[in-house]
């Protein structure tokens, strides 16, 4: 499939060995061509305006909060800029809280924080692009609150993420808040260690074209949870289910937390779902906790998977 050997090729170049940070200012504002010794003084100089900071390859204990404005955090080489274990207020990496962010070829890794969701990126407000980005072996990738911005995903890795210990709630590989869309493409998402792979309370939702890889899975539950009901579509994607499993009994769940957004308009086709090599087990593609008619046409099912039922 083009979309799984897209991102091996992305991810490939994201885990090669990340150069040395070139000169004193690794962070440059584009429009003024001005360095900064730390991303968040790029950021501060930019402010409430539209900006771009271009990233030098390197890695960096630091994390960042954006105040307000239209910003984008770009690597200079996509795959060279590691953001390392260090959280900004206990929550992320980089918080934002502007009308608009982007990221762009970015590296996320071992982000935690006493509350148990330490992520790559935690949005407050406005909406968010990510693209070409990796989020590895951390407890959450990306974490939204709510509001009425949208969330785009392309082209991104989220590996070795989520939980579920420590009595605390759940964290998972994305998880996006009461927020109007969420679309996601051409990404993949593997090696969870804990929760859902993919969790939101969007209203809207287009989720095309990735590849859900459990195989290596460990405690995992769902590949996708829309916790409180979506419209949209959901196709294209490739979903294989490992053995190592807290929750095995679905691929896809629809308002398993409450309907809060009618699914009647949700669309799920063109998708694939199957067992790892050699498991024998029964599970459901599609549980839909209300009685709105989610439209599911033609999907790949292995033996042993229901197409839907309702819970």
């Amino acid at each position: 499939m083009r979309t799984l050997s897209i991102t091996l090729l992305v991810s490939a170049a994201i885990t090669a060995t990340a150069f040395a940070q070139s000169g004193p200012s690794p962070f440059t504002v584009a429009e003024s061509g001005q360095g900064f010794p730390t991303l968040s003084a790029a950021i501060g100089a930019i402010g409430d305006r539209k900006g771009t900071v271009i990233v030098a390859p390197g890695t960096y204990h630091e994390c960042a909060v954006q105040q307000g404005g239209d910003l984008t955090i770009r690597a200079a080489t996509p795959g060279t800029a590691i953001f390392d274990g260090v959280p900004c207020e206990g929550k992320a990496a980089l918080v934002l809280r502007g009308r608009t962010s982007t990221v762009d070829g970015i590296v996320f890794q071992n982000l935690r924080v006493p509350d148990g969701n330490g992520a790559g990126i935690r949005l407050e407000s406005g909406s968010l692009t990510v693209a070409n980005s990796l989020f590895r072996n951390s407890e959450e990738g990306i974490l939204t609150g709510d509001g009425p911005g949208s969330v785009t995903i392309d082209r991104s890795t989220f590996r070795k993420l989520g939980r579920c210990d420590r009595d605390l709630d759940c964290a998972h590989g994305v998880y996006i808040g009461r927020m109007a869309s969420l679309t996601v493409t051409r990404s993949r998402f593997d090696q969870g260690m804990g929760g859902h792979y993919l969790k939101t309370r969007t209203a809207r939702v287009a989720i095309t074209d990735n590849s859900f890889d459990d195989s290596a899975g460990h405690v995992t539950n769902y590949m996708i949870d829309l916790s409180n009901g979506a419209t949209g579509t959901i196709t294209g994607n490739e979903m294989v289910q490992g053995r190592d499993k807290d929750n095995y009994s679905a691929f896809i769940t629809v308002a398993p937390e409450g309907r809060e957004h009618g699914s009647a308009g949700l669309v799920i086709d063109g998708n694939s779902a199957s067992f790892v090599p050699g498991l024998s087990r029964s599970s459901t593609f599609v549980a839909n906790f209300t009685d709105d008619a989610v439209r599911i046409g033609s999907n790949r099912l292995a033996g042993g998977i229901k197409v839907q039922d309702r819970r």
